[in-house]
């Protein structure tokens, strides 16, 4: 499955599986964070990013520093979802983020949110700046 271009971000799909919703059909608030969790990994990943290399040879990883997301409408069961990733601002030792999640297909959101990611080392927790090539990925990305 291959991420897509959405106006400027990156788009990943997410399928709504019956797990991820509440007894009404609808998907659960907090499995958006999930969702959107899931298109941040493949947005390194298109990046040349692997979250593991990253923690394992470098001892580096990122860590969700900040989360602000607003519910619009819901999706429900079995719809399939579009995330999107775009970089809003890079820092020294984070990167914010917006995101959003649609219908695919449609433009209309139904969740959008800001999201800030820090880099840090994997043992201490201590931040740590964000290594060249990646910051030059994101700078491309943005």
């Amino acid at each position: 499955m291959n991420g897509g271009d959405q106006g400027g971000a990156f788009g990943w799909p997410v399928r709504v599986y019956y797990e991820d919703t509440d007894a009404g059909g609808i998907v659960y608030y907090a499995n958006y964070l999930r969702f959107m969790e899931r298109a941040r990994t493949e947005f390194l990943r298109e990046l040349g990013v692997e979250q593991d290399v990253l923690r394992d040879e470098h001892n580096l990883q990122f860590v969700v520093r900040r989360v602000c997301v607003d519910y619009h409408a819901p999706a429900r069961f079995n719809e399939v979802l579009l995330v999107s990733v775009a970089v809003e601002r890079l820092r020294g030792a984070s990167v914010d983020l917006n995101q959003t999640v649609v219908r695919d297909g449609t433009t209309r959101p139904l969740v959008s949110g800001s999201v800030q990611i820090a880099c840090v080392h994997s043992e201490s927790g201590a931040p740590r700046p964000i290594p060249k090539t990646l910051r030059e990925a994101l700078n491309g990305a943005s």
